[in-house]
């Protein structure tokens, strides 16, 4: 099993969520008060260089490492343990039916034997770990388990990069994981409670854009698409004739010419509402279902100016932004303006975060 602790791990002691993407290092911690609302206690995020991190391998270790011990000093925590997550293309992961009532024991050595049919590699090789969903909805007296695994390296690159940063690794997760948690919570206060609602998250990254339909904590349909936030850095560096590195830097201080809204920007955002606007398509085509309740964005370009309002216009569903913050108490640590600004970017970083609180 998997030795640092698990890919489901639930950790009650102060625990921060760290997100490490192709662009950006984050880091949230969440605690409750005495009346057992949920404290954002302190969020923060710095930048990493094009190439450090590509497809969730970690290409240039000291220097990402040296960007996590920044955000840590940033954000002021003195907490040590960290829960991180892999990319779904680094895990594998399989629903299985096994017997009810087994113990802990035999539930590790049915778990070990069915893994042996879905993982192409030696079991001596990977990280395993599973999760009791519970009872099966087919089979009387069975239960569901979801098992996961990865290759041991890219375990220990999460756990070496916490460690070089004088963190505690004591949980591994996966990135859609914790994304979902996350949303679900906000899902919790739609209306109905969310129940049978049905929403479509992008999470707009880099590089890729992830699509997750979830309907009452189940996943109906995932999809990856290879666009993101640095096609518009492209499309600045064509324009202007900037240096990439200049490019994100003006970019990210929304430093650029007067043109750049009607030029650059907007152009842009219509792409990008015309390829979630694909993907949607490609859901409804490929399942039963022909509509959503909401299109919810994340990420690092989920902000771009007009961009929901563009998605509500050319779907016909409504579309917000997602802040994973919401509904939580402001703790003193955090600077609300920037976190406000910055919020969608958050999403799996708080999803980790709130693994403590989930027994």
């Amino acid at each position: 099993m998997i030795s640092l602790g698990s890919l489901f791990n639930r950790q009650q002691p102060p625990l921060l969520g760290v997100d490490i993407s192709s662009s950006s290092v984050m880091l949230v911690e969440v605690s409750r008060d005495k009346a057992g609302n949920l404290v954002l206690d302190r969020c923060a995020i710095e930048p990493l260089e094009t190439g450090w991190v590509t497809d969730g391998n970690i290409e240039k270790f000291d220097e990402v490492a040296e960007v996590l011990r920044r955000v840590v000093k940033k954000s002021g925590t003195r907490t040590k343990n960290v829960a991180m997550a892999l990319p779904p293309s680094a895990v594998i992961s399989k629903k299985i039916i096994l017997p009810g009532g087994l113990s802990e024991a035999e539930l590790e050595i049915q778990v070990e034997s069915e893994a042996n049919k879905y993982i192409p590699f030696s079991l001596d090789e990977v990280s395993l770990d599973f999760c009791v969903l519970g009872p099966s909805a087919t089979s009387s007296g069975d239960v569901e388990v979801l098992i996961a695994a990865s290759r041991k390296e890219k375990v220990q690159d999460r756990q070496g990069l916490a460690e070089a940063a004088g963190l505690k690794p004591v949980v591994v997760d996966v990135e859609s994981y914790a994304s979902r948690f996350a949303t679900a919570r906000l899902i919790e206060n739609m209306p109905n409670k969310g129940v049978d609602t049905m929403v479509a998250l992008f999470e707009i990254g880099s590089l890729t854009t992830s699509m997750q339909v979830i309907r009452n904590d189940e996943v109906l349909y995932e999809r990856d698409q290879a666009f993101g936030g640095a096609q518009l850095t492209q499309l600045i560096v064509r324009q202007y004739g900037f240096s990439l590195e200049e490019a994100e830097t003006k970019k990210r201080g929304s430093e650029l010419p007067e043109d750049y809204e009607s030029g650059v920007l907007k152009p842009f955002v219509e792409n990008m509402t015309q390829e979630i606007g694909r993907a949607l398509q490609f859901f409804f085509t490929s399942t039963p279902y022909n509509r959503v309740d909401y299109v919810m964005l994340a990420g690092g370009s989920s902000s771009l100016q007009g961009l929901t309002e563009s998605v509500t216009k050319q779907t016909s569903f409504a579309c917000l932004l997602v802040n994973p913050f919401d509904g939580m108490e402001i703790g003193s640590g955090v600077i609300e303006k920037r976190m406000r600004r910055e919020a969608s970017c958050y999403l799996t970083a708080c999803g980790l975060a709130l693994r403590r609180f989930v027994q």
